[in-house]
């Protein structure tokens, strides 16, 4: 009987049969998920602000979003997922003090706003690519919709929700009930504790929608309504989302540095235009950790192309992520890469040696669904794979049942096909460092690997997407 292709198994009964329930920030509790239209889902990632590389810590949250839209389309929903890329209005403070990062990126790197925007924003989704990360259906960008955040703005104005200052356009929280309860702010504690000068700002907790050039001319400005300038952070993700998925839609994400500032404020955005919070559910992925402390693009920082330059796949990277809860912080370590790699590695090795002909196993296949389903609990779904490698179950059957697993997990494991069980994992270690160096253009580490890997007695063959490793007729030696 010949293997059936991952498409043809979407399109029969392999849905879960476990309810779909996610952790919503705004209620802090698990709840069944509910679709405005179980036709298609609208889902919402905030994306990066692109003046300079993504570190590991802002592509885990990602990873957590690509595996929230994974089980999205596993449990039979059409998705239309929107990502921005933020490439004007950020400011280095939160307070909206300070300039903004792409003004300041532009001056560090020596080229213009623009320019720096597009690099890194290129930069941006190949880093994606690398770590499969699915495409969003729709990415836009800040600047592409200065016409739709202007329009917003107007909107608040009319309902009395702003007003004007020497430097901006503001939103006057005082006037929204329940502001801050996303995050659950103590709004008097925050106004008791205020130790800085709030400038013009009525508020600790009012925030920019519009600000004003002023001074030399800035290289990103727009004409408005209010005087020259740029959008303010939030606006622009309230506004791109409603243009692309509506007033209402079904789910919003991002990581926890958005729950007391950005997300905050863009909640306050829509309930005050719009009557009522935008998206169903609000999702939050945690930080990553280098030594217990916070990954961050302006301080510790470690970047995917760092895993790559030593050696590892960036896959590898994704299978550290899916061992721990996209709530639970993450420590990263060499160590700890360095044991995924392994493990991935070995598992890649045992693959290869499956038969093609198999059943999906319904008992691992609904265990490891009824994982994914409960507010995607990917290490006990991890778990539930490594039960199912050690199993009785026949091979190709294991075989069968990974390719639907791997609708979710996103690591390629099977695409090891061509790797002999026999050959040893030091020689497949170096065949996977040598692949990476030859895809980052690094010719003569990818030689001197080569020749290590014939040292070996082995030989490497590059394909399109892989490569094939055989033995030679070389006595085998040690690698070191």
């Amino acid at each position: 009987m010949q293997q059936k292709s991952i498409d043809q198994y979407e399109s029969e009964s392999f849905k879960p049969q476990s309810q779909l329930q996610f952790f919503d920030s705004w209620q802090r509790a698990i709840i069944p998920f509910q679709p405005l239209d179980p036709a298609k889902i609208g889902l919402y990632a905030c994306g990066p602000t692109v003046y300079d590389y993504a570190h590991l810590g802002n592509l885990r949250t990602y990873i957590f979003v690509d595996i929230l839209r994974r089980t999205l389309k596993l449990n039979g929903y059409q998705i239309h997922h929107v990502m921005n890329i933020t490439d004007v209005g950020h400011l280095v403070s939160d307070a909206d003090s300070g300039e903004d990062k792409m003004e300041k990126g532009a001056r560090k790197h020596n080229k213009s706003a623009w320019q720096i925007a597009e690099y890194f924003e290129n930069k941006f989704l190949s880093d994606l690519a690398e770590l499969n990360i699915e495409t969003p259906e729709t990415i836009c960008r800040a600047t592409e919709h200065i016409q739709q955040q202007i329009e917003f703005v107007q909107q608040l104005q009319d309902k009395g929700f702003t007003y004007q200052t020497s430097d901006g356009v503001y939103f006057d929280s005082s006037k929204l009930k329940d502001y801050g309860q996303l995050a659950r702010l103590d709004i008097a504690g925050l106004k008791s504790g205020v130790r800085v000068e709030a400038a013009e700002k009525r508020s600790i907790t009012d925030f920019a929608l519009w600000k004003f050039s002023r001074g030399e001319q800035r290289q990103m400005e727009w004409p408005s309504p209010w005087g020259i300038g740029f959008p303010g952070w939030h606006i622009e993700c309230s506004a791109m989302s409603e243009h692309y998925l509506g007033k209402q839609f079904d789910i919003h994400a991002g990581g926890e540095d958005h729950i007391p500032v950005h997300h905050t404020n863009e909640i306050a955005q829509s309930q005050a235009k719009n009557g009522h919070r935008q998206a169903s559910y609000w999702m939050h992925g945690y930080f990553l950790q280098l030594d217990q402390q916070k990954i961050s693009k302006s301080g510790t920082s470690l970047l995917l192309s760092e895993l790559v330059q030593r050696g590892f796949s960036p896959l590898a990277y994704r299978y550290l992520v899916l061992t721990s809860h996209y709530r639970s912080h993450l420590n990263f370590s060499w160590q700890s890469l360095q044991q995924a790699s392994d493990r991935m590695i070995k598992l890649k090795t045992k693959v290869s040696a499956w038969p093609e002909d198999g059943q999906v196993d319904r008992y691992f296949w609904n265990k490891f669904t009824e994982k994914i389903n409960n507010d995607l609990a990917m290490p006990q779904a991890m778990a539930v794979l490594s039960e199912m490698i050690a199993s009785e179950i026949a091979d190709e059957n294991k075989r069968a049942t990974l390719q639907q697993m791997e609708r979710v997990l996103g690591l390629d494991l099977l695409k090891a096909d061509q790797v002999s069980s026999e050959i040893p994992l030091q020689v497949i270690t170096l065949a996977e460092q040598r692949w990476q160096a030859r895809k980052q253009k690094n010719w003569l580490e990818a030689d001197r690997l080569r020749e290590l890997i014939l040292q070996a007695g082995y030989q490497m063959q590059d394909q399109d997407k892989g490569f094939k490793l055989e033995k030679t007729k070389l006595s085998k030696v040690t690698v070191y």
